[in-house]
């Protein structure tokens, strides 16, 4: 049986796993950490992760990015692996995890859905032929209204996969408010929309003449990201240092 240490478990994303789990035979949340503890969940709740003396395989984090570096150092203390789902890191921080992942095993991951970890292979292979044809690129992604980090982590991870697979020949760009230009080919234009309760949608929109492919994923409900969370602990428990993504779950 894989034993978690569920960071943020307050929070929706952290209630949906501990709901998640219980139904898993494989999986126990042995402890949690959040600064407003809820007496409805039954395992022991800590303010900061370093207070926790609970052993533990993997420490799950659906937080915020400034609780980061307790967590890393609690890894490395007590040599157990992180799944890393939170999004909205610093460069400095992508560094230390890095870093961190030198010394104990870190998965990183935008999204932890099934659907858009499958997605970003399929762009590479779009990208080869659409790209190379001189298509447009643009990336919308729409979220609730109480996300506070935008663009998406996973926008970026699509417009990242997009670019790896065109050996960094394009560049970002968020706002052409200020601009009164024609639109650089090299551009992938990445657009936000923040309302309402959208659990998560992503649109991949190769634009050519006379034709449009979009790749689209529609997220309707954040157990998705449960789930995919919950794998990757499994996957994760006793593996050895290093970096991982949620393709290494996919591909087992």
């Amino acid at each position: 049986m894989t034993k978690i240490i569920m960071c943020g478990c307050c929070g929706a994303m952290g209630r949906m796993i501990t709901d998640l789990s219980n139904a898993d035979e494989d999986i126990e949340i042995v402890a949690g950490v959040d600064v407003k503890a809820n007496r409805d969940l039954k395992y022991p709740i800590f303010e900061s992760i370093s207070d926790c003396d609970i052993d533990a395989d993997v420490v799950v984090d659906f937080s915020r990015p400034d609780a980061l570096a307790d967590i890393l150092n609690y890894c490395e203390e007590r040599a157990i692996a992180a799944v890393l789902c939170t999004t909205g890191y610093t460069d400095e921080q992508v560094a230390d995890i890095e870093d961190a992942s030198k010394k104990v095993p870190i998965l990183r991951s935008a999204n932890m859905s099934l659907g858009i970890n499958v997605l970003l292979k399929l762009l590479k292979d779009a990208t080869k032929v659409f790209g190379a044809e001189g298509f447009d690129i643009e990336i919308v992604e729409k979220h609730h209204n109480q996300k506070v980090d935008a663009p998406s982590g996973t926008a970026l991870a699509l417009a990242d996969a997009v670019n790896d697979a065109a050996d960094g020949a394009y560049h970002y760009v968020y706002d052409r408010s200020d601009k009164h230009e024609k639109r650089d080919s090299k551009e992938i234009g990445i657009s936000a929309v923040r309302g309402g309760t959208i659990v998560g949608d992503h649109d991949v929109i190769f634009a050519g003449s006379d034709e449009v492919i979009t790749f689209s994923h529609r997220a309707y409900s954040k157990a998705v990201f449960g789930k995919g969370a919950l794998a990757a602990a499994k996957f994760m428990a006793g593996k050895p240092a290093g970096r991982y993504d949620m393709s290494d779950v996919i591909n087992g």
